[in-house]
């Protein structure tokens, strides 16, 4: 018979290192623009509350 290597674990192992640096790029994205996203949403809000 022969020999077939058991690569199964070594796929969740790169899986997981994807999803981590992901993670922590949007960590990053969200850090650095979370100020202006936050401006956006209250200058939106702001309007909305003016117009109603």
């Amino acid at each position: 018979m022969l020999y077939l290597p058991q690569e199964e674990g070594q796929g969740m192992v790169e899986y997981a290192l994807i999803l981590v640096l992901v993670a922590i790029v949007v960590i990053a994205i969200l850090f650095l623009l979370g100020p202006q996203i936050g401006n956006i949403f209250s200058r939106i809000t702001s309007g909305l509350i003016k117009a109603g």
